[in-house]
């Protein structure tokens, strides 16, 4: 229906606007009219809108936030993974993994606890300046602070400003350059003007140059910080101004005189920061500008052995991070104290000769040392085939596997008391067997045949001599009674044995009872944490450890590393994969007979292979025939069982009596 103008008119506007609003409904399909909500009001009668309403998440957002910061980061599942926190970096152990976002909900938070930063994506926003979710989210929610700048106007130098820098060995035409001044109505306050690249005047520095630490009041530098309407000034970096951006190389340095020195020896691109050594609050508002950059050279202070401004610098800078070198300082603190001293020369030395940071795991071909395979420290296992092919080295994490009930706990058992003998303190976990059952596994091995009596037994006396026998001493057995039952003690405890009784030689039997994957994580995952710990302790203690691990339960003809039961990481982190099993191929043992593939379910010998020795690259695919004499428990590849240990060179205890009132001493 239509209406007269003049009625339209007169009309008051609030229910002219109502109409149309009306209006406007109506010509709404019913799916759309469905999904318009009711207007909320608050108390003072201004209409509520909801972030849901003027934000929906996307994922592609959490992708651009890992850009905008230079984050190193990958999609896993659901989540998006940065290498480092944002926020807090790692931490001072660079712990990395720690802060993921949500790709369903734009939910994050990071998982070190002295960090627990968490939030939403508006507030990545909120916080990351450089990261933006568009210019109506940004001006509606995003309640940054409001920066002020100074009116840009030339500044006039005074000549104190120029008398005073040039006592620091900066010339008077980098003065009037950056325009340092006097402060108004004082002749001894000296004014830094920070100028950005677009020339937009954002901040004030002020230095004491009269300033005698113990005697003058107040502080030595500081800034201007505001506007009496609550305004603030925006720290940005000193020097941006007057910095060449084909010249893809910055000069950080702490302190503002600092960067004049390194102007005045024609360095290029030299800033300062505008807080000190550890404020990086400037480091948002300088993103784009430092982005422009391939390399820093951080020359900041240089005290107590430390550069300031590198270990910040090095995680808030994307690109190639270089300092100077500790040498090239002499014997000053920062680039001013060089300039005066050594002259503009070292400085541009300085420079010239920054190194980079070195990236943590990373090195150098001609940093490594090289190593002969024959000098590193190795245990011998008495098979002789093992110890010249594929030697056991320590660091080395090697995988011991084979069939239930085939004798790998008892070879194992066998190497350990033979690591004893050579002089090596031992540890042994069992897992399946109490401690006093490895205990006289182990006795009978160490005595052999010819010092068992008619009974099968060792006298009394033949006993006292081999448990007093010092190697005795250093075997070593984990008490499963004892100890508690989680994984994590079971590292505690391996690591301080290595570090207080010196142990060197580790048996674990078998992984599956050693290991713990109640805590969240899926067998495999378990698995794959597990020996990458054990690998990592090997090589870092320079210990050798033997895992007994279980072969996949099904029946086969041969042998790979794939026949080992769990994930693939397994074999992925050893360093040599040893199997002892049955025979399953035809062979002729050391007495002439040929066993058939009839008898081979019967054969008594076993086969030790070895299907990887990182170490020398070599294999044993054919199989050393092994014997085992169920006496003494002892297995050999000679089927000769009467090797000697050293404690049988040990000669009984002799006593000497002194007579009545003789002090025998």
């Amino acid at each position: 229906m239509l209406m007269p103008m003049a009625m339209l008119m007169l009309m008051p506007m609030a229910m002219l606007m109502l109409m149309i609003m009306s209006s406007l409904r109506s010509a709404m399909p019913p799916m759309e009219r469905r999904q318009a909500r009711p207007r909320e009001m608050s108390r003072s009668g201004c209409e509520v809108v909801r972030v849901s309403e003027l934000y929906e998440f996307r994922p592609e957002d959490a992708y651009r936030f890992a850009n905008s910061v230079g984050a190193e980061a990958y999609a896993k599942g659901d989540e998006l993974h940065f290498k480092y926190c944002p926020y807090c970096h790692g931490g001072k152990n660079r712990d990395t993994n720690t802060f993921s976002i949500s790709l369903k909900n734009g939910t994050w938070n990071c998982k070190r606890g002295s960090c627990n930063q968490r939030g939403g994506i508006i507030r990545l926003a909120q916080d990351f300046e450089q990261f933006s979710l568009g210019d109506g989210i940004d001006d509606y929610y995003l309640k940054r602070e409001r920066y002020r700048k100074f009116l840009r106007r030339p500044i006039e130098v005074k000549d104190g400003a120029i008398e005073y820098l040039k006592s620091r060995g900066i010339p008077a035409e980098i003065t009037r350059k950056y325009e340092i001044t006097i402060k108004k109505e004082t002749d001894n306050i000296l004014v830094f003007p920070f100028i950005d690249e677009k020339d937009d005047f954002w901040f004030i520095k002020y230095r004491n140059i009269t300033f005698e630490k113990g005697v003058t009041k107040g502080n030595k530098e500081w800034c201007e910080t505001g506007t009496a309407k609550g305004e603030k000034r925006k720290p940005i970096l000193f020097g941006m101004n007057h910095c060449n951006f084909e010249n893809r190389t910055l000069v950080m340095t702490e302190g503002q005189i600092d960067s004049l020195s390194c102007a005045a020896a024609g360095i290029e691109n030299a800033v300062s920061v505008p807080l000190g050594k550890d404020g990086f609050t400037w480091v948002p508002y300088c993103f784009n500008f430092l982005s422009r950059f391939d390399e820093l050279i951080v020359f900041g202070d240089y005290e107590n052995g430390e550069i300031s401004l590198l270990e910040g610098m090095k995680h808030r800078f994307n690109g190639k991070v270089f300092h100077v070198r500790p040498e090239d300082y002499k014997d000053c603190k920062d680039a001013n104290e060089i300039l005066i001293k050594y002259g503009a020369e070292q400085v541009r030395a300085c420079i010239e000769y920054a190194v980079q940071i070195p990236v943590p795991g990373l090195k150098p071909l001609t940093e490594i040392q090289r190593v002969n395979l024959a000098d590193l420290d190795r245990f011998e296992t008495g098979i002789k085939k093992i110890d010249m092919l594929c030697p056991m080295i320590f660091g080395e994490l090697i995988i011991l596997t084979g069939a239930a009930g085939d004798g790998k706990s008892t070879l194992a058992s066998q190497w350990a008391t033979l690591a004893i003998d050579q002089g090596y303190s031992v540890m042994i976990y069992s897992g399946e067997m109490p401690s006093w059952q490895v205990k006289n596994w182990i006795d009978f091995q160490i005595a052999g045949a010819h010092n068992l009596n008619d009974h099968n037994d060792m006298d009394i006396e033949t006993y006292k001599r081999m448990t007093t026998w010092n190697a005795y001493s250093k075997m070593f057995v984990y008490d499963l009674d004892d100890a508690e039952d989680d994984q994590e003690n079971f590292f505690k405890i391996l690591k301080d044995g290595i570090q207080q009784y010196g142990i060197r030689f580790i048996v674990i039997d078998n992984m599956m009872t050693a290991m713990d994957y109640s805590a969240g994580l899926e067998l495999n995952e378990a698995q794959t944490v597990f020996t990458k710990k054990l690998a990592k302790i090997a090589q870092d203690m320079s210990v050798l450890i033997l895992l007994i691990v279980h072969p996949r339960k099904r029946l086969y003809s041969g042998f790979s590393n794939d026949e080992i039961a769990g994930s693939s990481n397994i074999v992925n982190r050893a360093h040599k994969v040893i199997r002892y099993a049955r025979p399953t191929q035809e062979f002729t043992d050391k007495d002439g007979h040929y066993w058939t593939s009839s008898e081979l379910s019967d054969c008594p010998i076993r086969m030790l292979t070895v299907s990887k020795d990182r170490m020398t690259g070599h294999v044993i695919n054919n199989g050393i025939p092994m014997y085992f004499e169920e006496l003494t428990k002892r297995i050999s590849d000679t089927g000769a069982f009467d090797w000697r240990l050293s404690w049988e060179d040990k000669k009984p205890e002799q006593f000497e009596f002194a007579e009545d009132d003789i002090i025998p001493f």
